[in-house]
């Protein structure tokens, strides 16, 4: 008889537990619907950040401390043989950047820069087209004498007084 209670008690006490079960484990087992009802919200003008407001001064010299930099990055770059994507790259944000320089300058500068704009375009353009880098000397050359030319006449204290 007590073989019997014993039985019984380890054969339905666990039964019970199972059909009582727990809510909280079943709720984190169970399959969520998914919610598609939210609203989603659509930009229709996109704005565009202007940054800080900076004087014409200012811009130039950030301009110009940029095209520097990326001048140097494709010296080294040409030096270096480094992939032509890289120095493409170089190039076109070397000349973004002279671009920018020109914008802020009145007409009679302009004019002045825009000789070594045609350079850079044309340096830029040699660049994309030599796939295999046979003249790297001769665009390192041109890019060198570009860069000692830029920074001999469209340096700031230089143009400060032909800003718009």
């Amino acid at each position: 008889m007590r073989w019997q209670k014993i039985f019984i008690f380890l054969f339905l006490f666990p039964l019970f537990l199972s059909l009582a079960g727990c809510e909280a484990f079943v709720r984190k087992f169970t399959r969520k619907s998914k919610k598609s009802d939210q609203a989603v919200e659509m930009v229709l003008a996109p704005e565009e950040y202007k940054g800080p407001n900076m004087t014409k001064e200012e811009l130039y010299r950030q301009y110009y401390v940029f095209w520097q930099s990326w001048q140097e990055e494709l010296n080294n770059a040409l030096i270096q043989k480094s992939s032509l994507k890289k120095k493409v790259d170089c190039a076109e944000q070397a000349l973004k950047n002279l671009v920018n320089m020109r914008g802020l300058l009145v007409e009679s500068a302009r004019k002045n820069m825009d000789g070594d704009i045609a350079k850079s375009r044309d340096l830029r353009d040699q660049i994309e087209g030599d796939i295999y880098g046979t003249n790297n000397s001769r665009n390192l050359e041109a890019a060198e004498h570009l860069k000692s030319h830029i920074q001999k006449n469209f340096i700031y204290p230089k143009v400060k007084d032909y800003l718009k």
